[in-house]
């Protein structure tokens, strides 16, 4: 085929897949400002932002927190629609039993050329079944662990909904006053076992581990076992430590396609993430068990709506020190595209402070 040809027929299929993503994003963003004008007269101003690449720095987003948030049921049915035309959260969430044998090799996500065989232990706690199957709640929690949360009086709130997700097993018992005591769901990156709890070099880190493992007491322990190479003799530490003691845990691992999926989503959506933060994966899951969803501990920048400074974390003495260069993820872009989902009514983002007049239902019972 002549050289001239080839190129000629090359742009000609460039041209056709950007129309066609064009097409698919103009169709989203038509319907996202359909639903939204249906629930909230004023979105007409706003038709053709969709959901905003560029938004308001930290400190225009004091006001989020405002009691004047009306939820956008409409909107909140419409991206769940829009998200099930690229994954199932129900089915993806984990690798279920029947799909894997011991010994199958599987290639990471994030690492295609690194493989890593499918353990007794790991096959023991596939579920058999979706953990999340036929499960559908009204109100949820998504738990962040920025640094936003200390002294915010959040845990009863928090405590209050039907359902609530936290993030790679961050701590609790010391800081339920701020972040409460309920769990649903956790997720633990492989990461954790170095960064929270030494590598397990000793005994006092392994019964540190195995307390927090104990303390979920029914919930799902969401692993991404298969992301990327480097964490899996880890994850196997974990999954002999849940065997041995029979930590009452209900475990999910979930599927290949899941991230990219996801990212795919956000992508059509012209969110250009580089990798979807837990957080970010959790509420876009969220989306298919729970009707109204709220955020609480999302919060990227080194300073709080009114300029005073906010740790990493909630929990150590980490500082902000995010730079996109060193980070798979896009964390302001990410906050900004929630921020607007929040100011459209789909979801409510918390950066303040909460009632503090009622407290954790567990502290009650201990009285």
């Amino acid at each position: 085929m002549p050289l001239v040809f080839r190129s000629l027929l090359f742009g000609f299929v460039t041209l056709l897949v950007v129309v066609l993503i064009i097409d698919d994003i103009a169709e989203v963003e038509e319907e996202t400002a359909k639903a939204t004008a249906h629930a909230d007269p004023t979105a007409s101003t706003r038709r053709n932002k969709g959901i905003k690449r560029h938004g308001p720095s930290y400190n225009n987003t004091a006001k989020l927190s405002s009691n004047n948030w009306t939820f956008n049921k409409t909107l909140s049915n419409l991206i769940r629609k829009n998200i099930l035309r690229f994954l199932d959260p129900e089915r993806d969430i984990s690798i279920l039993k029947g799909t894997l044998k011991p010994g199958d090799i599987i290639h990471y996500v994030f690492d295609r050329h690194s493989t890593t065989n499918i353990s007794e232990n790991l096959y023991r706690l596939l579920p058999t079944v979706s953990p999340m199957k036929n499960q559908h709640h009204r109100r949820c929690a998504i738990v962040g662990n920025s640094g936003i949360l200390l002294n915010s009086s959040c845990g009863p709130e928090i405590d209050s909904h039907d359902f609530v997700i936290r993030c790679n097993l961050a701590p609790v018992e010391d800081y339920y006053r701020d972040v409460g005591w309920r769990t649903n769901l956790v997720t633990m990156n492989p990461s954790v076992v170095q960064r929270a709890f030494q590598d397990l070099v000793n005994e006092e880190w392994r019964d540190r581990f195995l307390q927090r493992l104990q303390s979920l007491s029914g919930s799902v322990l969401w692993i991404p076992a298969f992301m990327a190479k480097g964490g899996e003799e880890r994850v196997e530490w974990a999954l002999r430590l849940i065997l041995l003691h029979t930590v009452d845990v209900r475990t999910a691992f979930p599927s290949l396609r899941l991230l990219h999926a996801v990212r795919g989503y956000w992508l059509t959506n012209n969110v250009h993430i580089k990798r979807p933060t837990t957080g970010l994966l959790m509420y876009t899951m969220a989306t298919r068990f729970c009707e109204e969803i709220h955020l609480y501990g999302f919060w990227p920048f080194p300073l709080d709506p009114h300029g005073k400074p906010v740790k990493y974390h909630y929990y150590d003495t980490l500082k902000y020190e995010y730079t996109s260069s060193s980070s798979p993820h896009t964390m302001p872009l990410e906050f900004r595209t929630l921020s607007t989902l929040h100011r459209q009514g789909a979801l409510r983002l918390h950066t303040g402070t909460c009632d503090a007049e009622r407290r954790p239902q567990t502290e009650l019972q201990s009285k």
